[in-house]
């Protein structure tokens, strides 16, 4: 039965709130520059609720208004241990900016959809305000921004490298990745009265110290010392080769520490956390959230961010695909950390409770939709390895990419008496899919792909090749396109099959490093050959601490440290993007004027000429995607619209 919440079922976020809670101050005070969702799809929830688990009191201050007396970072007072500072879901320059670097108008975390509520950077913007404010009180920053910014990294807004975000806003200590393992052992020392200032043997953290000082003692960790900002700065190789490390170590299940000048400081990043086990992020989705936005934005209108997940299930965390645009692994990391079956079907069952839930689970998914429960066989083999990626260039021997698991909760979840369809939205890793019939029995690959096409897709699949050419598809470390004719035949006969009608929708990324007119070219001919007419797709965002930013800034590959080619120009962009688009009146003739220029005549009949029906290459007739919506893959934020393109995008 829905029983429904009262207003001390959220975190305070005013005095008069925080009254009703019977309290008169607060030991932790969190500031987001998203609209205050309780929900565990929402960092800064999860967060509070986990502070909220371990004993303290926690206030909350959504998207303060940071241009006028500053009374929203005043309100709550003064915290007795921390503030927790965060950008909110989302990087707050991909939030604000296309990959063309327009201005948005619209912003999915803020009520009504409007923008406008939070700075560029709020990360650095509200810590430097609450060290003017409040300069005694310690300032921990965590989410996506700081975490991707914490370490030298290329700002494609400002076109420049940046410092660590640590070392721009002047706070005290940054989480980074998932922040509940560091969180917990914080809040735990400092309770017992561990001084703020001599934390610094903290995993997954980061902080400053002078370059005299020495390093803190940990008998178990090395240390690798990074090249130093500066020295990034006058040397683009340099960055490069820096950046390597930086990948790997992040990686691994043995991470050194790392260390970096900057500024006259030395920046100590300590090694991460071991992957969560189970039982542990269990207790992250267990808490008791309300799953509702605060009630103060009744009357503001919906949050499009909410709406789009408030009847899905993420079941993991993590991936192991290590994709050069991706910055999935950077934040969540490589191993997978997977919720048990039994916490999955009891959020399945709060969903079904919901006042206005309609019978329809909007998606089982996570980061990868397939890589529930996966992880490598010995792991000892995991431990010594530096791999960033699983399946690139090939499947590991050592991974088990048993898809039966997820079968078993797909089932039980669509079983739910209240559940008349739990689809699955979130982009599967075809490449996984299409394995030996030898191994069928373990990985029930066929038997999964089945189960989902016939179950679980609410008409339109989502994959993602990215590209056609091989040569862009490698720097991308994404597998070659030929798999997915492979998977496309697959999904085509099951469809018929079943009698069904639903459509396998594709992903393009164009102006990505190492990508010529030619690759766009051959990318029209192979997707025109396969009957579609591309709409959702995207220029490359170079978004931080991935191997794509680095290249394009740098023009070096960092593990190789050749030369890449790489489009730049806003030309380069819109002329790529045209081969998108050929079924276009205006972009025809420029397409055929081009062709020529590359010798490539041959594909102009091929792009052009009108498709005969019944060509076995036809897929169904010029399926148009205009209406669909891309999926973005930056970590923990909604899984479509228009708003979140290039955000690092799996």
């Amino acid at each position: 039965m829905y029983t429904e919440p009262k207003i001390t079922d959220w975190f305070p976020t005013t005095r008069k709130e925080m009254k009703k809670h019977g309290w008169e101050d607060l030991d932790v005070i969190l500031i987001t520059g998203d609209a205050y969702i309780d929900h565990p799809s929402f960092g800064t929830a999860v967060i509070g609720r986990l502070i909220e688990r371990e004993g303290f009191k926690v206030g909350m201050i959504a998207q303060p208004n940071w241009k006028d007396d500053l009374r929203d970072f005043k309100k709550l007072g003064k915290p007795r241990l921390f503030f927790g500072v965060t950008a909110g879901n989302m990087d707050s320059m991909i939030n604000h900016y296309t990959a063309n670097k327009r201005l948005r108008s619209d912003d999915a975390y803020s009520a009504d959809g409007k923008a406008g509520f939070r700075p560029d950077y709020p990360t650095i913007v509200y810590t430097k305000i609450l060290k003017e404010l409040f300069p005694d009180v310690p300032v921990v920053l965590g989410g996506i921004e700081a975490s991707l910014r914490r370490v030298t990294h290329y700002d494609y807004w400002q076109d420049q490298l940046r410092p660590s975000f640590l070392y721009e806003s002047g706070a005290d200590m940054l989480v980074y990745g998932m922040g509940e393992q560091p969180l917990i052992e914080l809040l735990r020392m400092l309770d017992k009265g561990v001084p703020f200032d001599s934390l610094k043997t903290i995993r997954q953290t980061s902080f400053l110290q002078p370059l005299d000082a020495k390093l803190p003692k940990s008998k178990k960790w090395e240390t690798l010392e990074l090249t130093s900002h500066e020295d990034c700065i006058a040397d683009r190789k340099a960055y490069a080769a820096n950046f390597k490390h930086v990948e790997q170590e992040s990686n691994k299940m043995n991470a050194r520490r790392l260390t970096q000048e900057v500024g006259g400081m030395k920046l100590v990043i300590n090694p991460p956390f071991p992957t969560m086990e189970a039982e542990e992020i269990d207790g992250s989705f267990d808490l008791p959230y309300t799953r509702l936005p605060h009630p103060k934005y009744k009357k503001r209108g919906p949050i499009p961010a909410f709406d789009m997940i408030k009847f899905s299930i993420n079941m993991h965390r993590g991936c192991f695909g290590g994709c050069s645009f991706c910055t999935i692994s950077a934040h969540q990391g490589k191993f997978i950390a997977s919720r048990s079956k039994e916490s999955i079907l009891k959020e399945v069952d709060q969903v079904t409770k919901m006042p206005d839930f309609k019978g329809y689970i909007s998606d089982l998914g996570g980061p990868s939709a397939n890589m529930y429960k996966m992880k490598g066989v010995d792991i000892p083999m995991c431990e010594v390895c530096i791999r960033p990626s699983c399946i690139f260039p090939k499947i590991c021997s050592n991974l088990d990419t048993s898809h039966k698991p997820m079968l078993e909760i797909y089932q039980e979840a669509a079983a739910h008496p209240k559940v008349k369809k739990a689809f699955v939205s979130s982009g599967i890793r075809y490449d996984m899919l299409l394995g030996k019939p030898e191994d069928e029995e373990h990985n029930q690959h066929d038997k999964y792909v089945k189960q989902l096409i016939t179950h679980h897709v609410s008409g339109r699949l989502k994959v993602a090749p990215e590209h056609a050419s091989d040569k862009v598809l490698k720097l991308m470390r994404k597998p070659s396109f030929k798999l997915f004719h492979d998977f496309k035949d697959k999904f085509d006969r099951i469809n018929q099959e079943q009698g069904l009608n639903q459509q396998l929708i594709p992903y393009f990324i164009s102006s990505h490093p190492g990508c010529q007119m030619e690759d766009m070219a051959n990318l029209a001919k192979e997707t025109k050959a396969l009957g579609y007419r591309l709409e959702q797709t995207q220029d490359l965002t170079p978004t931080p601490m991935t191997v794509s930013a680095v290249i394009y800034y740098s023009g070096y590959h960092p593990y190789t440290l050749k030369p890449v080619y790489t489009p730049k120009t806003k030309e380069e962009k819109q002329d790529q993007r045209k081969f998108f688009y050929w079924y276009k009146v205006e972009n025809a003739a420029w397409i055929k004027d081009t062709l020529r220029s590359l010798k490539l005549d041959s594909y102009i009949p091929a792009i052009f000429s009108s498709q005969k029906s019944g060509d076995s290459n036809s897929a169904p007739k010029k399926t148009d995607f205009s209406k669909s919506k891309r999926k973005n893959k930056n970590v923990n934020s909604p899984k479509k619209k228009h708003w979140s393109k290039g955000a690092g995008r799996k």
